[in-house]
């Protein structure tokens, strides 16, 4: 079995990303993980999150990644007994300290993260041999450097490397920027994301004239990395040696993680049905296109990521309002959604099931007050229409144009 593994920035998330295919989840609590800005999990979510997963059969792993200070581990073994005691099917840490306490105060599987910066069978044999169940590989392998690590590792090793998302300007993560520009520390969950800012050019004896450092007007992005996607390569990945693929962005919409989890489900499971018969399906990378994104790249599996031009002064975000809304409730022949991006009555417009989309024709619409109307024009207000087919609670209503 091949993992796909998805983020989860909040418990309502979480449940997306195992509705729509995930087999695990990645979550951070209130502390000691690197993603300050998403909501995180207080003790509760974290106890809701693990009954949740274990009933469906799938498993949650939490971060502790950060690369710690001296203070920074008041409170942690009380923190890991605790993952323990709730049975967290993993822990992701940086650090040989907070691995020796794990390991020291709990039978938690210690899962080495990409921020360990591994690019080597030596070292994986090294975290093995000191009781690691797993390595997140760092983002700078090539596909055959992957393949020949798998051939010099022990069977039981598992690997997880990223298959989707944002990609840091820095070696495996590891950068100061942040620090430096606006005190807030990117190696304790707290990065302003300096590589996405603008940058302009002065001369020293000419202040205040400022250069741009590229043509156009929108400024120069000269650390902006792309954005990963591997969906359309995703069985090289496997073939390689890869047991668990990781989709980055505990800050992403749920609909984002709707549409990046099911897509590549559905190209790994495709891919596992028929390894010698299987063929991409290109509707898939239409769909991880369609969402909010970056420009992609292949990262470094192809060699140098340079050569792919990873580092582009153009990539900035795309936005793409293919995300309608949310259905809340299926009854009596219609069905209730939450709004995000308008629509019109006799719109052709998508019902995102887990395994397809359903695309309908917006009929009888209705305001919250029961009243029929032309156009749903206020987001987060409920509306319905008519339709008796597939839905439920959870699903997505999205763009039909953009199957």
């Amino acid at each position: 079995m091949v993992e796909l593994l998805a983020p989860a920035g909040d418990l309502s998330r979480l449940k997306i990303a195992f509705m729509y295919g995930a087999d695990a989840c990645y979550i951070g609590g209130i502390q000691y993980g690197l993603r300050k800005g998403a909501s995180n999990f207080t003790s509760d979510d974290l106890k809701e999150a693990i009954k949740y997963a274990h009933e469906l059969n799938k498993k949650i792993y939490v971060t502790l990644n950060i690369i710690p200070h001296e203070n920074d581990f008041d409170g942690m073994v009380d923190y890991i007994k605790f993952l323990d005691e709730i049975k967290v099917d993993g822990v992701i840490v940086s650090d040989p300290g907070v691995f020796s306490l794990v390991k020291e105060n709990s039978n938690i599987p210690i899962h080495i993260s990409t921020q360990g910066s591994v690019t080597n069978s030596n070292t994986i044999n090294f975290w093995h041999k000191m009781g690691a169940k797993r390595v997140v590989l760092a983002r700078e392998l090539s596909l055959k450097e992957i393949s020949k690590i798998r051939n010099n590792i022990p069977e039981d090793m598992e690997l997880e490397a990223f298959c989707h998302g944002a990609m840091c300007m820095s070696y495996s993560g590891r950068c100061l920027m942040s620090s430096y520009m606006t005190g807030r520390n990117p190696n304790k969950g707290d990065c302003a994301h300096p590589c996405r800012y603008k940058y302009y050019l002065m001369e020293e004896k000419r202040p205040g004239e400022y250069f741009p450092i590229e043509e156009t007007e929108d400024g120069a992005y000269v650390m902006n990395s792309k954005d990963l996607k591997t969906i359309s390569f995703v069985e090289k990945l496997i073939e390689a040696g890869i047991s668990s693929l990781k989709i980055e962005g505990r800050m992403k919409s749920a609909f984002y993680i709707a549409t990046v989890v099911r897509a590549y489900k559905q190209a790994i499971d495709s891919y596992l049905a028929d390894p010698e018969h299987y063929v991409f399906d290109e509707k898939l990378d239409k769909e991880v296109i369609a969402g909010s994104h970056r420009p992609f790249t292949s990262g470094f599996y192809y060699g140098e990521a340079i050569m792919d031009g990873q580092y582009d002064n153009k990539a900035v975000p795309i936005p793409k309002a293919t995300f309608k809304g949310e259905i809340l409730e299926v009854k009596d022949g219609r069905i209730y959604f939450n709004l995000k991006n308008g629509l019109n009555e006799g719109e052709m417009v998508a019902i995102m099931s887990p395994t397809k989309d359903i695309v309908i024709k917006v009929e009888d619409l209705m305001n919250d007050e029961g009243k029929l109307v032309d156009r749903a024009n206020v987001p987060n207000k409920t509306y319905s229409c008519k339709w008796d087919g597939e839905a439920k609670k959870g699903y997505y209503l999205k763009q039909a144009e953009e199957l």
